[in-house]
């Protein structure tokens, strides 16, 4: 079995959630021997669809033509792209065009949760096959590393037995990140670390004034990845993640499987794999943030994070690669 698993413009999404999800697919189908086509040009089995343009739709319909079977990935949703860039309202309509014409067309589409799989089923016009499959995770490359832990501490100056709390995302509004810095403001003793970018031109004069404002012990050193941002997981007091929207939320596994405690907003997407006080904390204001953040400070929390990493392992890629190796035999069998 050959496999395209294609990104219209990877340089755009790689800082991306869905460009690491991209990432992870082919590391999945490797170790589960799956052969991967390098082109578009080349014969392959399956074309494996990850972004939603005009240039995705387009080799869809090329591809259609000479009888390659497409899988559509579904990352996105008309809901996860509210409040995120400046004008997004102005933006939607036509990013909403996008994704419903993919969608429609689409004969066999994957999706990171239950969640995210009700939302486009209720759809107008989707007729595909919707299933089920976790973006996944490297466990093992999350294991505790005393070098990584050091390298970050080093980076970003943190004595030891000094608390971190940290995030990671765009600067949407949707994210949290205007909540995530009023929570720093009422533990001025703890650094507050928020990792990733986005340009000040496409992020909202909310959040910009939020940002510029921002407490001294909160920190945003922009886009990191590597070592470093793996053992700001394996030292991390907590991760708190105070996003309104997800489809499945990547960086909420990466904390889960480095066992860094879990703090999440309570919204539909972590059903039924997060369960509250069992291997995360879930909270519905900043007020709720703010209790469980001291109970994580105050609290032996080894039960959390053990359970945590048992989610985690649960959607290791070898077992995620396996089950997308019966998700392209099935595609394959159908029209």
């Amino acid at each position: 079995m050959k496999v395209l698993i294609y990104p219209s413009n990877p340089k755009a999404i790689s800082k991306s959630g869905m460009g690491r999800a991209i990432e992870q697919q082919k590391q999945a189908c490797l170790e589960n021997g799956i052969q991967l086509a390098n082109s578009s040009k080349e014969n392959f089995d399956i074309a494996h669809l990850n972004t939603y343009g005009m240039k995705s739709y387009r080799l869809m319909k090329k591809l259609e033509k000479r009888g390659v079977k497409v899988i559509v990935h579904a990352h996105s949703t008309h809901e996860d792209f509210r409040y995120s860039f400046r004008c997004w309202k102005i933006i939607a309509p036509f990013y909403n065009m996008f994704l419903n014409r993919m969608y429609k067309h689409a004969k066999f589409i994957l999706t990171p949760t239950p969640y995210s799989k009700a939302l486009i089923e209720s759809y107008k016009g989707v007729k595909a096959d919707v299933h089920v499959i976790s973006n996944g995770i490297d466990v093992k490359s999350y294991a505790y590393n005393p070098t990584y832990v050091e390298e970050f501490k080093k980076k970003f100056n943190i004595k030891d037995g000094q608390k971190v709390v940290m995030s990671t995302g765009f600067y949407f509004k949707r994210k949290g990140v205007d909540d995530f810095i009023e929570i720093a403001r009422h533990f001025p003793d703890i650094t507050f670390i928020w990792f990733g970018y986005l340009n000040k031109i496409l992020t909202t004069h909310q959040i910009n004034k939020a940002i510029k404002n921002r407490p001294s012990n909160c920190i945003f050193p922009g886009y990191i990845k590597g070592n470093i941002i793996k053992g700001a997981y394996q030292y991390a007091t907590a991760f708190l993640f105070p996003s309104y929207e997800e489809t499945e939320g990547i960086v909420t596994l990466e904390a889960l499987a480095s066992s860094c405690p879990l703090i999440v907003r309570d919204i539909p997407v972590y059903s039924p794999h997060l369960i509250d006080k069992v291997n995360c904390l879930k909270c519905k204001d900043n007020d709720g943030f703010i209790q469980a953040l001291n109970y994580v400070l105050t609290h032996d929390t080894s039960s959390l994070k053990e359970n945590g990493y048992q989610v985690a392992k649960q959607r290791d890629l070898k077992d995620v690669g396996k089950r997308l190796k019966e998700l392209y035999e099935e595609r394959l069998k159908l029209d």
